[in-house]
């Protein structure tokens, strides 16, 4: 079996376990997924436990989405340069270990270096993991096993809401965290046995590039969460904008003058690639869009417990799955395209009755077949991504579109928010009836321009 980088990925006929391999690396993903949304429910808690005050709360939050989010590139760029097993199995055991850290915190410092090192070692792992499914699986099976890993995107979140709902109220908030650890010791096993070893290129990080990348990206990430509390037009946000793009301006002259760059700027311009990360971005906003707003619809409006609403949440985790399942399955015969408008359409209807029927039934319905469609987009972004890039660049693309999809989520809160936020002169559903209009008009603008960017057919799909 080669492992070079520059050739294509493994036959899959060479590697029988990758089916195996596959289920294990979910497993981590959707672990690393949970973890950003099982916090919640659990924050109460830990703020009564430690004396937090509110910035403190929200840093518990913040910190690891700004460490995953600004991290990604170099951990995509680690996987190409290293090898993406071995950065796996790093990324893997720096997030478990900080894992017994964090639930073992007992002052706010611990705390916060704890959920940071998770970041530090999701932000190693998550990219090199799509790497491997990359470098292993091609053809129509790439589009398939694209498909398993996109359906995992809203099934943590909805499962990370439910288990932070079950632990809280049960054995306490560290074992929000503490779970973690003996499963990221199986999969470590597992995974230490599974996964081929893909080398390397060698060569290596730039690491200036690295540093401006990741704190523009935090920058950016910075913004957008506090834009949906300030207000987009407040000082604290529009600095963080503002330096955010005096960043990536230095990163792009950078990259162009180094000797051995993070990323090569021309791969971004491939007309596949800049559709898949459009893609990402948009399916990933609308995703944690239903999820913000339906976990405010529930509770106030509906009354439900923090409990009762994770487990309403559960069908559409299902729809989220099955849309990721029907699209890795039927891109290769209908076409990427004709996949990726149909689930923004799909995503555009069912948000569509959410907004114009009050009743608790039609809204767990009309998510439902909101996160069907948006499951379809997921696939479809992953797909149009790596059917244009290279084996060697695998990695680096990985990163690309997880920080694509770190930027989706936060602008998704930040703008939800913001137009709730805005409409709140009537009843509290009016408001947030708004905001689902808002996610309409995102989805089918979306749609158009999908019909204009996003390539008819891809080499998965012949």
């Amino acid at each position: 079996m080669s492992t070079s980088p520059h050739e294509a990925p493994i036959a899959t006929e060479q590697y029988r376990r990758r089916w195996q391999m596959l289920a294990f690396l979910g497993i981590a993903q959707l672990m690393l997924i949970i973890d950003v949304t099982v916090v919640a429910l659990a924050l109460p808690q830990i703020g009564s436990d430690l004396e937090l005050s509110r910035s403190a709360l929200t840093w518990v939050v913040s910190i690891y989405a700004l460490v995953f989010g600004g991290l990604m590139l170099l951990g995509g760029k680690a996987a190409d340069v290293f090898g993406s097993r071995k950065v796996v199995l790093v990324g893997l055991a720096v997030f478990t270990i900080a894992s017994l850290l964090t639930g073992f915190a007992s002052d706010p410092v611990t705390l916060l270096v704890g959920r940071g090192l998770q970041g530090l070692g999701a932000a190693a792992m998550s990219p090199a993991a799509l790497s491997v499914i990359a470098r292993t699986f091609a053809g129509a099976e790439l589009a398939k096993a694209l498909g398993v890993w996109s359906a995992l995107g809203g099934a943590g979140a909805a499962l990370g809401v439910l288990l932070g709902g079950l632990l809280t109220s049960g054995p306490g908030w560290s074992w929000v965290f503490w779970i973690n650890v003996p499963i990221g010791v199986v999969l470590f096993v597992a995974l230490h046995r599974t996964v081929p070893k893909l080398s390397g290129g060698g060569g290596a990080l730039d690491w200036l590039g690295a540093a401006l990348v990741t704190l523009s990206t935090a920058s950016v990430i910075y913004g957008l969460v506090a834009a949906g509390e300030a207000g987009w037009l407040t000082p604290v946000v529009l600095l963080s904008f503002l330096a955010g793009a005096i960043g990536y301006a230095l990163f792009a002259w950078r990259q162009r003058v180094a000797r051995a760059p993070l990323i090569d700027l021309g791969m971004l311009a491939r007309r596949p690639v800049a559709a898949g990360l459009g893609l990402i971005f948009v399916a990933t906003a609308l995703m944690i869009a239903v999820f913000f707003l339906g976990s405010f619809i529930f509770q106030r409006v509906h009354a439900f417990s923090a409990l009762d609403t994770g487990l309403v949440f559960l069908p559409v985790a299902i729809g989220t799955i099955a849309g990721a399942q029907v699209g890795g399955r039927t891109i290769p015969r209908m076409g990427l395209r004709t996949i990726a408008v149909t689930g923004l359409l799909i995503t555009a209807l069912g948000l569509t009755a959410a907004a114009a029927i009050l009743s608790m039934t039609v809204l767990v319905i009309a998510m439902s077949v909101a996160a069907f469609g948006i499951g379809m987009v997921f696939v479809a972004a992953s797909t149009s991504m790596f059917t244009a890039v290279a084996p060697h660049e695998a990695g680096v693309g990985s990163g690309a579109l997880s920080t694509m999809h770190e930027f989706g989520a936060a602008t998704g809160v930040s703008a939800v928010s913001s137009v709730a936020a805005a409409a709140l002169v009537g009843s509290a559903f009016t408001a947030y009836n708004l905001a689902l209009w808002f996610g309409v008009v995102v989805a089918v603008l979306a749609a158009v321009a999908a019909v204009l960017v996003v390539p008819r057919r891809t080499r998965a799909a012949q």
